[in-house]
Formats: structure tokens, sequence, C-alpha cells
């Protein structure tokens, strides 16, 4: 029993504020992908690396956007207004879907890349980054210094390196 006036010592130990940036948590050679590539090439890097976004670089290695998975199968889905034209069956999208597929298959990918995504700089708090990431729900910010492309940063790099600093 403690005595009156008397506090117990906290067990809660006193951390102090880290100034961690993000090049000290980015992943510094992520998956690229030349800009005038084509589709089934950006089909076949995400297949065989499972990276859900590719970083697009020019020839000289300058940042010039992001292909998510996401936009490369946005790109064959038909609308919609086809599905239904064509018979509306589940069966009939799938159809649609697989022969819009093939004929993207050697179409450039410059069309359907984002190419003002939002970007953090190497030297920027890392805490900038995740409340991006949180706030946009996005799963991986482009790390460009001086228009080039020089890492990723993404949630489970965020997550590594702050439960890695306690």
């Amino acid at each position: 029993m403690s005595s009156p006036g008397v506090r117990k010592k906290s067990a809660v130990a006193v951390v102090r504020p880290l100034r961690m940036t993000v090049d000290a948590a980015m992943t510094p050679h992520p998956v690229c992908i030349r800009r005038h590539a084509a589709m089934h090439e950006a089909a076949e890097i995400v297949a065989f690396s499972q990276a859900t976004e590719l970083m697009v670089v020019d020839d000289d290695g300058s940042f010039v956007g992001v292909l998510s998975a996401l936009d490369i199968l946005k790109a064959a889905m038909p609308d919609v207004d086809e599905i239904t034209a064509e018979g509306g069956t589940v069966e009939t999208a799938m159809n649609l879907f697989v022969s819009r597929g093939h004929t993207l298959a050697t179409a450039p990918i410059e069309p359907v890349v984002v190419t003002e995504p939002i970007t953090v700089r190497p030297d920027e708090h890392l805490g900038v980054a995740v409340t991006v990431m949180i706030d946009r729900r996005i799963r991986m910010l482009p790390v460009v210094d001086d228009g080039r492309l020089v890492g990723t940063i993404s949630r489970a790099d965020a997550c590594r390196a702050v439960l890695g600093s306690l």
C-alpha cells in the first residue's frame, strides 16, 4: 500500500521525438517500367514481381508517373453498356474483358499512366508520408528528388520503420 501523497513510478517510458525521414524507411529500388512499354509488358512485370504499382520512368530515368495493376485491369474492363448490349451475363462480360485485354496487349501504357501522382521527397518527414497514405488511402508513394525517382515508401515500409524504432 502506498502512503498518501506518494506517487508510484509510471511503467510508461518517455520516448523523445524522432526526426525520421522518408529516405530512412523507403525502398530504394522500386519496380519500374519505361514509359513507352506495352500493356502486356506491364502485366508481365506485375505478375512476376507481385508489385501492385509500377513506377514509370523515361529513358533517362526521370520520373513520369505510376501505373497500377488496377489501372491495367480497368483499361481492359468493358463498361455496363457494352456488357448489356452483348447479353448482360457474367460469361459475356468475361468474354468482352478477355477480348479487350488481347486488343490492349500491344497498346502503349502511356494513356493509363497517372502522370501527376502524389509524391514525397527523400528528406521529408516520414510522418508526412504516412499521413498522406492514410488520408488518401494510398498504399505506396513515389519518392522523387529533382525529378528523379529515388525510391518508394509504402505502408509496409512505414510500419517496419516505426515498429523497428521502438
